[in-house]
């Protein structure tokens, strides 16, 4: 039990020239060009984790993995998503993380004399380590990938449909890219209530940006317009090329009460 607890204490002890060793191994084994103070965070990291884990095996050899471990991991995550980094970058460095801790623990076991499950035991526990620290960052780089997906999601709507005045009581609604159910909602759930706030008497919906329309659109649009209608604003359309005005006309939907202008600056001309 000694020189178990001697490998435990020497782990402890040594952490930052262990640590240092870690990282050196892992940048010359894979070839990695990373800046310097990417491996000084690493390395603080790791002496750490080494601290924690010796005095964990010497009092208890239960191994917590420690918080400074679950940050480390989450920033990793962090940096990734904010550079558009791939996920890959990451993952693929633990197995040969796993590898060098395994060699050096495998090398301070013969140094120490220590029986073979004592010398498994360790090696088992920092790969448990290892794994909890993959984990987090998993998590939380598809925690983080999701939120920016959403957060850039949300962009493109109030992109694909930005609220423009141009006069004092006039707005044009210029409407971009393909209109489906979703930038439709949008719409109606953001867009609408802010045209609202500002007390406008004009709307002018501009539809020269728009890609394409499907029956189930068109209806929706035109429920956009009625909303502003029914909230005293008038409607008037603009930029409607002869393609979507025969998807409009194939749904069924009878625009012919709506003013309707070729260009915005006609439809503008109108309401002045």
């Amino acid at each position: 039990m000694s020189s178990f607890k001697d490998f435990s204490r020497y782990i402890s002890d040594n952490a930052e020239s262990l640590s240092a060793e870690v990282v050196e191994s892992v940048v010359q084994e894979m070839n990695l060009n990373i800046p310097e103070w990417e491996k000084e965070r690493a390395a603080g990291m790791y002496i750490q984790l080494l601290e924690f884990f010796g005095q964990a095996l010497l009092e208890s050899g239960q191994i917590e993995v420690p918080d400074a471990l679950i940050e480390w991991s989450k920033k990793n995550a962090e940096m990734q998503i904010a550079s558009d980094g791939a996920l890959s970058t990451i993952v693929i460095r633990y197995p040969v993380t796993r590898k060098v801790f395994s060699e050096i623990f495998t090398r301070l076991s013969v140094e120490f004399n220590l029986t073979v499950v004592d010398s498994a035991k360790a090696i088992q526990a920092i790969h448990a380590v290892l794994d909890v620290s993959l984990n987090e960052t998993i998590f939380a780089f598809e925690q983080l990938s999701e939120r920016k997906q959403a957060e850039t999601r949300i962009e493109l709507l109030n992109l694909s449909a930005p609220i423009v005045p141009v006069l004092e009581d006039v707005v044009v609604l210029p409407l971009i890219g393909v209109m489906d159910s979703y930038r439709i909602a949008h719409i109606m759930n953001n867009v609408i209530p802010r045209i609202a706030e500002k007390k406008v008497h004009h709307v002018i919906i501009d539809f020269s940006g728009v890609l394409t329309i499907d029956d189930h659109v068109a209806l929706s649009l035109q429920q956009i317009g009625s909303t502003l209608q029914l909230m005293g604003i008038h409607v008037v359309i603009a930029g409607l090329r002869p393609d979507l005005v025969q998807a409009i006309v194939h749904s069924g939907i009878d625009m012919l009460d709506t003013e309707s202008y070729a260009t915005v600056k006609q439809a503008l001309e109108s309401v002045k």
